[in-house]
């Protein structure tokens, strides 16, 4: 048997339960966005890694160095927002290959340093090495959070609105164009790349999720809607139905999908990398929790469903069954 035919999530399933920690330990560890230590009775340090591979993750020519540094570092902190935490430090290895001009690197670094700042999370450390071939990022942050305040994927219950906090699929779309070499500076093609290469980290919206108790389950949207429910409903031992005529999308993936024919409900369920938030919110709160995000942080709340009590994922248009072509992202398949 090979890595191909269990699929990344399988893989982790495969070895998680030997570091299982006991029913009383006060960390968490494998199976959500960060792991969770305990700093004192009611702080706790939120800790999340992130890999990058040239020709895998990233093609370096269509990406400038300062976006790359940008992107690598925010994917990370999209983990901290999605735990409802605050970053506090981030470190940085990079696995160069010889050639790489030094002017490369100091953009990439540029780019680290302007998020870092924005942020609130210091560049502390990491390492350096030779790579044989392509160039590898690794990222690891640490955060912070209150105790009682942490969004788990494991919290959703039965009958919570199943929402995310923006427009799905425009990374995808992104991607898209440059994979089939279309234009990429016109007024609708730009929203998408910037969507691609710069992706916004959602930590004040997900501050303001987590600090309300009607917010059940939370996590980023980084391997596509499709993958991330199936996340969710595997924590919490719950299904889901997402209603397709719901799915957020922005008027330039409309555009451009309309000029290129592509399905806009396949790309904002299974082209990932949007690093909005997913979370469930008790049905009877949501219009409050949705006004309070919107006043707070101006992020608009998108309900695409809800969860149910099987162990299902099922899509509805118009409340009538429906089929997805695609699925979200996985590494090995």
């Amino acid at each position: 048997m090979k890595c191909s035919d269990l699929g990344e999530f399988g893989l982790i399933r495969r070895f998680a339960p030997r570091f299982a920690l006991a029913a009383d330990d006060p960390r968490y560890g494998i199976g959500d966005d960060c792991a969770v230590l305990p700093l004192s009775t009611d702080r706790v340090q939120l800790v999340t890694t992130d890999l990058l591979l040239e020709d895998r993750h990233f093609v370096r020519r269509w990406i400038a160095p300062h976006e790359l540094g940008h992107k690598a570092l925010a994917v990370n902190l999209s983990d901290i927002a999605a735990m409802g935490g605050t970053p506090t430090a981030a470190f940085c290895s990079l696995g160069l290959p010889g050639d790489i001009e030094v002017a490369w690197i100091d953009s990439f670094f540029e780019g680290v340093e302007e998020l870092a700042k924005t942020t609130g999370c210091p560049l502390l450390g990491g390492d350096t090495t030779k790579a044989r071939d392509g160039l590898v990022i690794n990222f690891a942050v640490l955060g912070e959070a209150e105790a009682n305040r942490v969004k788990y994927r494991s919290g959703a219950q039965v009958g919570d609105i199943l929402a995310v906090t923006g427009y799905l699929g425009d990374s995808a779309g992104g991607l898209r164009l440059l994979q089939g070499g279309h234009p990429t500076s016109g007024p609708a093609e730009t929203p998408l790349l910037t969507a691609h290469h710069r992706p916004q980290p959602q930590l004040a919206a997900g501050h303001c999720l987590a600090v309300r108790s009607a917010v059940h389950a939370m996590l980023d949207v980084s391997d596509g809607v499709e993958s991330d429910v199936r996340h969710l409903m595997d924590r919490s031992r719950v299904g889901a139905c997402i209603e397709l005529t719901r799915l957020p999308y922005s008027p330039a993936l409309q555009a451009v999908s309309n000029a290129h024919q592509w399905a806009l409900e396949t790309l904002a369920l299974t082209g990932g990398e949007d690093y909005v938030l997913l979370c469930t919110i008790q049905a009877d709160a949501f219009d409050e929790v949705a006004r309070a995000l919107a006043q707070e942080t101006g992020t608009t709340l998108h309900p695409i469903g809800t969860i149910t009590d099987t162990d299902q994922l099922v899509y509805t248009r118009d409340g009538q069954p429906a089929t997805l072509s695609g699925h979200g992202f996985d590494h090995f398949r």
